[in-house]
């Protein structure tokens, strides 16, 4: 069977289709996201979460802008790039440092000289519930902005601007 018509049944759902262009694609795939992930085990997960994505976003593809493997492999390389700023995210607010906490300081001597991580709790205890709220969720639980404004249905410029004035509180505090 030609490349060209099984791609068409696979846009027309032929689950046959798919599942023959999974088996040639799969390897390639789940190798390009194992070489950027580095984790062969969440790779093979990756892999089939691809395939889903194709399968649900098949009528996207369109032969005139490339050919179908590079339609795939740029779905494959977004997705495990997106599962790489998401996992070193999630491993960041484990690894939180005091000198991460938006450059309250510049300088780390004086950071060091002012605060410990004990401290730093005992310093946000003084600040408003917003502010304690925002901060916790931004570098305590590891949420991005976009993620807060979502979360507590605020507009994501007023979550800057909070966040702002927080940093702002906490060094008048320091001072």
């Amino acid at each position: 069977m030609q490349l060209e018509n099984l791609i068409q049944q696979f846009q027309q759902k032929d689950k046959a289709a798919f599942a023959t262009l999974y088996h040639m694609y799969a390897d390639n795939i789940c190798g390009v996201i194992n070489v950027i992930l580095k984790d062969p085990e969440r790779s093979q997960e990756l892999c089939h979460d691809v395939f889903i994505k194709i399968w649900e976003k098949s009528d996207q593809y369109d032969t005139s802008k490339g050919r179908f493997f590079t339609w795939i492999l740029n779905i494959a390389r977004n997705t495990a790039i997106d599962e790489l700023r998401s996992k070193s995210h999630k491993n960041q607010k484990k690894n939180l440092s005091v000198e991460s906490l938006v450059g309250i300081y510049e300088n780390s001597e004086d950071l060091n000289g002012k605060i410990d991580t004990i401290g730093l709790q005992s310093l946000l205890k003084g600040l408003k519930d917003k502010c304690i709220l925002l901060i916790d969720l931004l570098y305590f639980k590891g949420f991005t902005q976009k993620e807060v404004a979502k979360e507590l249905k605020t507009p994501i410029g007023t979550i800057k601007t909070r966040l702002r004035s927080c940093i702002s509180e906490i060094r008048k505090n320091m001072a």
